[in-house]
């Protein structure tokens, strides 16, 4: 019965907002060769021509989980699953907790590949730690979720086995850790939600970049009023995969591609927003006050993917989905804008094009790092000439480090030199597992909720609804499902 009145809910839903229109599926109408199989999402145009997809009521005796809070944990237990690229890394990051003064213990370790499992065991034997129980195979991880001594599931799979983990995770009464990108489509999203809010348990997407130091700087100068009203941020992957295709898993000895390249091949769109995404959306404090409404997604044709896959297979690819480069353009309720852009295919610098322009500053950090403030702007402790500050150029570099040594984030005060000792992507990855963990020892809420996932992985497939149909605005879900603006701004809580 439950799921009738859930059925029945959303069919009511689509037939009162969108009676003018009849109601169709992208997957199908755009890509008759059947690709791009998890973008399912039924949508209908509106008479403003703006594009909305169905948003799901909410399952009778469910509630929102913004700042939800779970019993505070003595000692964090944790089974990692996926020991391929990023998860031996996090084993390792894991094994220095107790250095900054909390406790966990690393119980089991899961991959697909049994050998794997005992490799990461190495990790915890050299950092003098009890051996972790090992799983392996297609279910390995419904093994370790079903153990009774675990809080905790963190999954660094491939994408594919990202919501299916964490779902039967929370399901066996575990909190989800999910790395990037979490949710592979809408219906995942609204699927990690639904089991989130359902069982009060944590679903949070492992989103390192919002850790990085720059970011964190300019996050601290920005909640403290120093740009003003922020107005237009940026965001990006630009990285080129090229020397790393090769190496992502493959099914079997026919596979000439890896799981990644296979991805890109049948999905188009943006399907690695979040490290672009994630830090724009705290700078705005997307459903904290504000929340993204509309986007519109371009993309070029793919030249580099189909001629990678037509070298490795001997075969002429015409069906590659992700074009070389994509771009999404996303207005904000209250008319900010978020420019988003995608690119793993061709030779460039490394970019995540991290930038904020508002109404007294400036901050970038790709290619060129630095700040530009209006004269006034601030008080800045250090800064020489201050009144003569031009807005029309970065701050020399003198007062440019005074900005920064008056604005640094209180966690790189806190632990920024162990985190830059104990390494991953210069220490961001160590603060962000830090934070985690901590939140979860003290029973506060997380720094990034299932709503932040939501947000940050839905541009994949919704993009990919504007490009198919000219570029159409296509309007953001409120996964809040009403609760977008009950609280005001982005905190990282402490212990009292």
């Amino acid at each position: 019965m439950k799921k009738l009145r859930f059925l029945f809910a959303g069919v009511m839903a689509t037939m009162l907002a969108f009676a003018s229109v009849s109601c169709s599926n992208v997957a199908k109408e755009a890509n008759a060769d059947g690709l791009n199989p998890q973008f399912t999402t039924k949508w209908s145009r509106g008479e403003d021509g703006v594009i909305r997809t169905v948003v799901p009521s909410r399952p009778i005796g469910q509630e929102h989980a913004l700042l939800l809070k779970t019993a505070a944990l003595d000692t964090v237990r944790v089974g990692f699953v996926g020991l391929g690229m990023r998860g031996p890394g996090a084993v390792e990051r894991w094994t220095h907790m107790n250095d900054v003064g909390l406790n966990v213990r690393i119980v089991a370790l899961c991959d697909y590949v049994p050998e794997r499992a005992a490799a990461a065991n190495k990790i915890l034997e050299r950092a003098g730690l009890p051996k972790a129980a090992e799983y392996s195979g297609e279910f390995g991880y419904k093994e370790l979720c079903e153990r009774n001594d675990i809080d905790i599931v963190y999954v660094a799979t491939d994408w594919m086995h990202h919501v299916p983990v964490a779902l039967y995770a929370m399901e066996q009464g575990k909190h989800a850790a999910i790395e990037v990108p979490s949710a592979m489509s809408v219906q995942d999203c609204w699927d990690l939600i639904n089991m989130s809010e359902k069982t009060r348990l944590h679903c949070i997407q492992l989103e390192n970049c919002c850790y990085d130091e720059f970011e964190m700087n300019t996050l601290n100068m920005a909640q403290k009023g120093i740009f003003g009203e922020i107005v237009h941020v940026e965001g990006a992957y630009i990285h080129n995969l090229d020397d790393f295709w090769g190496y992502y898993w493959k099914k079997d000895e026919n596979d000439k591609l890896g799981w990644r390249m296979e991805y890109n091949r049948m999905h188009r769109g943006d399907v690695y927003a979040t490290h672009g995404l994630g830090p724009a959306c705290q700078l705005l404090d997307i459903h904290r006050g504000d929340r993204m409404k509309t986007l519109v997604a371009m993309d070029t044709k793919s030249f580099h993917g189909a001629e990678y896959v037509k070298n490795k297979t001997g075969e002429e690819c015409t069906d590659f989905q992700n074009g070389d480069q994509t771009t999404t353009l996303i207005r904000t309720e209250k008319g900010k804008v978020i420019e988003i852009q995608h690119n793993v295919m061709n030779p460039q610098p490394y970019s995540r094009m991290y930038q904020l322009t508002g109404t007294t500053g400036f901050a970038n950090k790709y290619p060129v790092q630095g700040y530009a403030l209006e004269g006034k702007a601030s008080n800045v402790e250090g800064i020489p000439n201050h009144e003569n500050l031009n807005a029309h150029g970065f701050l020399s570099p003198e007062a440019h480090a005074a900005l920064v040594a008056q604005y640094r984030h209180p966690l790189y005060q806190e632990i920024g030199e162990k985190a830059k000792t104990v390494g991953g992507h210069g220490g961001m990855d160590f603060i962000m597992d830090y934070r985690l963990v901590y939140c979860l020892q003290n029973g506060l809420p997380l720094d990034m909720d299932v709503y932040d996932l939501a947000e940050w992985c839905c541009v994949a497939e919704l993009g990919y609804i504007s490009m198919s149909n000219n570029c159409a605005p296509v309007e953001v879900p409120d996964f809040t499902r009403g609760h977008w603006n009950e609280v005001q701004g982005l905190k990282l809580h402490k212990a009292e």
